[in-house]
């Protein structure tokens, strides 16, 4: 593709965790992640980023980060058991439809908003960019979510028409599945579950050089780089997979970045491919 492909890194906002949410190899305690009989003082704030692709061929966010409610009432927002284990903070200015309006776009210019996950992190903000044009994540993703796990709450898409996509064999990802979003290969969400069923990964490539964007497949490069597990995760062995994939992929010569969603060395900024 000779027309540039721009990557606008965003942080809206940070979520306040423990420790053994980015990794759980800080702790012995199975769920220390959740927070449970820990004390408040351990939460470390973390960046929620999103991500907006301006591609010849249209407008693409990933994810949305906080709502705007949050700055009123979290619980309400949230929910109870989610805002135990996830607090918010979003300055004013930071949220996704206000960062939008600094670069005079409106949710209703977006062609797509792919969610990686649901999580309440990445999931919280979809009300302020229902007018896209498509609002998707992955079949597995919606299924798991449908079934009730306790992990997700349906009131962040509620009256957002929210589509599964269906990955197909690609030669993509650890586990050979992905979704072409334009038909060229140039943006692909790929299977990475382990975090989630559902979990992708994206990845913006274009001459030869490529962007990958990992979601919460890791939290920090030391998740790759040294194969270090999150605290919430589905199922540790695809998890491992995964980590083993993005490892090789970040060495690989066309690499530009590797970006984990919650990198607190990640600042916001645009990559040009």
């Amino acid at each position: 593709m000779e027309k540039k492909i721009k990557i606008h890194v965003f942080h809206t906002g940070e979520v306040g965790v423990d420790p053994a949410v980015p990794f759980r190899d800080v702790s012995r305690n199975p769920i220390a992640y959740t927070g449970l009989f820990r004390s408040k003082k351990r939460r470390i704030l973390l960046p929620v980023s999103a991500y907006l692709i301006e591609h010849p061929k249209g407008l693409v966010l990933i994810d949305t980060g906080w709502h705007r409610d949050v700055r009123i009432d979290q619980i309400k927002h949230m929910s109870w058991k989610l805002n135990f284990a996830s607090k918010a903070r979003l300055p004013e200015g930071d949220a996704i439809d206000e960062q939008f309006g600094k670069l005079g776009i409106k949710p209703r210019d977006l062609d797509y908003v792919f969610l990686t996950h649901l999580d309440v992190d990445h999931a919280s903000g979809l009300e302020l960019v229902k007018e896209a044009k498509h609002i998707m994540t992955s079949k597995e993703e919606l299924e798991a979510a449908q079934k009730g796990d306790i992990r997700y709450s349906d009131r962040f898409w509620n009256g957002v028409n929210l589509e599964p996509f269906e990955m197909k064999v690609s030669s993509y990802g650890p586990f050979g599945r992905s979704y072409d979003v334009f038909g060229d290969e140039s943006v692909l969400l790929i299977d990475v579950a382990g975090h989630t069923k559902g979990t992708s990964l994206v990845m913006v490539q274009n001459q030869g050089q490529f962007v990958l964007l990992t979601g919460d497949t890791g939290y920090a490069k030391e998740s790759w780089e040294e194969l270090r597990l999150p605290g919430p995760v589905d199922d540790k062995e695809k998890m491992r997979k995964t980590l083993k994939w993005v490892q090789e992929m970040s060495k690989k010569e066309g690499c530009v970045e590797v970006l984990a969603t919650h990198d607190p060395e990640v600042i916001p900024h645009v990559i040009e491919l």
